[in-house]
């Protein structure tokens, strides 16, 4: 290959190599944006077993109500978090109400906690991988999978259809926000990824 030839294979691998760099800063700098309007919701089985995963889901619904009635009128994520903070117990108690009325007496220990969360697809919309605030569901040993939503704004309970999801993440994030998790600009999926793929270049080379 000649050195003309091979100058422009520089060139090319060069400009392709920034504009990926620029569009994982674009990303990172929307998914911290994005983090920083939520407060997730994780909440993790005592074991993979049948009977585990179906009293998870037990104890989610019953932090979700919860929580749901806590959060009304809230109208940011960290008026969202200080609301919370105080009843954590509280919590712990409904979802280990749901577990003894299903005959289970396993401890459910509830926390806010800085939490890194993988790209996750809901019903009618998604969020990108990143750190975020949560709050953290255990119950158990917490060795099973983990169940993950959005605990604020309220699309764990609005997200039914694509529309609700709108109506309930447009009263705390902004229109481009809304527009990222919910699709609407086209390519989020591959916007998040790009996010996932950011980060882990940024792993490898702290590493």
């Amino acid at each position: 290959m000649t050195s003309s030839k091979l100058r422009l294979w520089e060139s090319a691998l060069l400009l392709a190599f920034g504009l990926t760099l620029t569009a994982g800063v674009w990303a990172s700098a929307s998914e911290a944006a994005l983090a920083g309007q939520v407060l997730r919701l994780h909440v993790v089985a005592n074991s993979d077993s049948q009977e585990d995963q179906a009293l998870k889901l037990l104890a989610r619904d019953a932090v979700l109500e919860r929580a749901s009635a806590l959060l009304y009128g809230v109208s940011d994520r960290q008026g969202a978090e200080a609301t919370l903070a105080p009843h954590l117990d509280e919590l712990a108690l409904a979802a280990s109400q749901a577990l003894a009325d299903a005959g289970c007496g396993d401890e459910v220990r509830v926390t806010l906690t800085d939490q890194w969360f993988p790209t996750k697809a809901y019903d009618g919309f998604s969020l990108p991988a990143g750190q975020y605030r949560a709050l953290r569901v255990s119950i158990g040993e917490g060795a099973g999978q983990n169940w993950w939503c959005v605990v604020f704004p309220p699309l764990c309970l609005a997200s039914v259809t694509e529309e609700s999801v709108e109506t309930a993440a447009g009263q705390v994030l902004s229109e481009d926000q809304v527009a990222l998790i919910t699709g609407q600009d086209g390519g989020y999926v591959l916007k998040f990824r790009l996010i996932e793929w950011w980060e882990e270049l940024l792993q490898k080379l702290e590493g």
